[in-house]
């Protein structure tokens, strides 16, 4: 039995349980880890890809329904962990950026349209069974939101231009949802103050206008949150920004954090165009649209943040570690710490083994912790593995799995297809034990997720094929969490940071680099208490950032992180 190894996050303590590889006690909670594991679909057209964009969550009795682009259906959920797919034919699944509203136990469904906006009900959404309530709104809408107020009104929210702002309007839902007033222009783009809004990867495209888009309506303690996505879905800047008014119909004054989902780096970007909603414990979330876009703009997936709202009526999401596992609460609480479990990636850059590779798609594309890049080998037979070496015995809580398509001619949701495969694990790469048997499974998610059921000590791991849903074997990310042998990396020294006096929309960051470290976090936000921004980056001590508001001054802060733990 190995000793209990005590990770410190933010002055939060937590006492992990470890043990050696035949057998110990599991973790006592839940964990799920972005891009979510779920059946991402094909799409329908050239070229074949997979693709889940523009999320709706919505609460509704004790389930979480999840509707979602080009899905061809929906999913709901008890726990936030597993989803469970329901197909359906009732509603347009085929439209772009579906939104929901719960009205007395019975939901109501729209989605983008250039022509008709047809509006869909159904008191037993589980079924997959839903009737029309209006043949369609007063006008086409594109990336609709419905929302509820407090008072009994329905408010609709649209817009997806890069020429036109953000409306909003009154509907009356009992009467077809018909429009009961004239719709309010709410938002312009803003990128010569906004930095956020440029498009690029880093938001270094001015010259290009961004696409305004994804609207979003959440009221707190008395206050309408407007939220909406830029600069494009298929940017890494792709972020939500949000608006605040004490009137639905405005006017709209800019939070002064924003954007409030954002996630520029790290393995899995992107957190745009999403919802917020509050669970049954009362915690928000911000699920968003994370980015791929290599085989087309819109490859894209699902990613889940913690979402507070602090003492000033700030809202923010948490991103910081984002696309490490997260606990799934079952209580309400007051901040990430609480949800973190301190599991570290133990894979970045460490040697990858691999039965055979394709010359422009090479092995070290599985641990480069990048979405983008992967590796495939050369055959989808059986047989085919990648072996992992995490160059030291180390405590293994979770592993993430996350498959490419490569070569497959697949369109469409279809029966029968399905990843089965063996994950084992080894402390001296000869003798294997089995992690997770997929030899049998029948389906064909691509982001599958694995916290042990027992932790394991182990300094080898690896996945060996049985079937591919189409084309070859290949991964973008053989992703391992839990932690290392030795100590975190040493704090950074002299991180510089030079506003640029001709842009003060970007900012130039240095620092030293700490002995040790993958990777480092720097947080900013507008002082030094409310630093709710982050930006993650792996090997680099520079950084520019291109995404600032021109009106407002900001604080850095920077962490040294590594496979064994952050630094301070």
């Amino acid at each position: 039995m190995k000793p209990l190894t005590t990770v410190k996050l933010s002055g939060l303590f937590l006492i992990l349980g470890l043990s050696a590889c035949t057998g110990n006690k599991p973790a006592a909670f839940r964990t799920f880890c972005n891009p979510l594991d779920l059946s991402y679909r094909f799409c329908i057209d050239e070229p074949s890809r997979r693709e889940a964009a523009d999320p709706t969550v919505v609460v509704y009795k004790d389930s979480y329904l999840l509707f979602a682009s080009k899905s061809g259906g929906y999913w709901y959920s008890n726990d936030l962990a597993d989803w469970t797919f329901v197909p359906s034919n009732d509603i347009p699944t085929e439209d772009y950026a579906p939104t929901v509203v719960n009205i007395n136990d019975t939901l109501y469904f729209v989605a983008s349209s250039h022509e008709i906006n047809p509006v869909f009900c159904s008191s037993d959404p589980l079924s997959g069974k839903w009737e029309k309530v209006a043949d369609s709104l007063d006008v086409p809408v594109w990336d609709p939101a419905l929302f509820l107020d407090d008072d009994g009104r329905v408010y609709l929210y649209w817009g997806c231009s890069n020429q036109l702002p953000l409306y909003g309007v009154e509907v009356d839902y009992r009467n077809k949802f018909t429009f009961t007033g004239d719709p309010v222009e709410l938002k312009h783009a803003d990128p010569a103050a906004l930095g956020w809004e440029v498009p690029g990867d880093y938001n270094t495209l001015v010259n290009q206008a961004p696409w305004i888009e994804g609207s979003w309506m959440n009221k707190f303690n008395g206050t309408y949150y407007l939220q909406y996505a830029g600069p494009g879905t298929e940017f890494k800047s792709y972020s939500d920004a949000v608006y605040t008014s004490d009137h639905p119909l405005g006017p709209y004054s800019l939070q002064a954090f924003n954007p409030f989902a954002y996630k520029p780096g790290g393995y899995s970007t992107g957190a745009g165009h999403g919802s917020t909603f509050t669970d049954r414990y009362g915690n928000n979330w911000h699920m968003g649209t994370s980015t791929i876009s290599v085989k087309h703009i819109f490859e894209r997936r699902l990613g889940l943040f913690p979402t507070f709202i602090d003492e000033d009526g700030t809202l923010y999401s948490v991103t910081k570690y984002g696309d490490y596992p997260m606990i799934i609460p079952d209580r309400k609480i007051s901040g990430f710490e609480e949800i973190f479990p301190g599991w570290m990636l133990l894979s970045y850059r460490k040697e990858v083994e691999v039965s055979s590779f394709i010359d422009s798609l090479p092995s070290s594309n599985t641990t480069d912790e990048d979405l983008r890049t992967y590796w495939s080998a050369k055959t989808g037979n059986e047989g085919e593995y990648a072996r992992i070496d995490l160059g030291n015995e180390c405590h293994v809580f979770a592993v993430q799995l996350n498959f490419a398509e490569h070569e497959t001619h697949l369109f469409g949701r279809q029966t029968g297809l399905r990843h089965r495969f063996m994950l084992e694990c080894s402390a001296n790469g000869k003798d294997w034990e089995i992690l997770e048997d997929y030899s049998n499974n029948e389906t064909d998610n691509t982001h599958l997720y694995f916290q042990l059921k027992e932790p394991v000590y182990c300094r080898y791991l690896k996945v060996t094929n049985i079937e591919v849903p189409d084309g070859t074997f290949a991964m973008s990310g053989f992703r391992v969490f839990g932690n290392g042998p030795g100590d975190p990396p040493a704090v950074v020294e002299h991180l510089i940071s030079s506003r640029d006096t001709l842009d003060r929309r970007r900012v130039h960051l240095n620092w030293n680099a700490s002995p040790e470290a993958d990777g480092y976090v720097i947080s900013f936000g507008n002082d030094s208490e409310h630093l709710y921004h982050s930006y993650m980056v792996y090997s680099d001590t520079n950084l520019t950032m291109n995404s600032l508001n021109v009106n407002q001054e900001y604080v850095f802060e920077i962490e040294a992180f590594n496979g064994n733990g952050i630094g301070k």
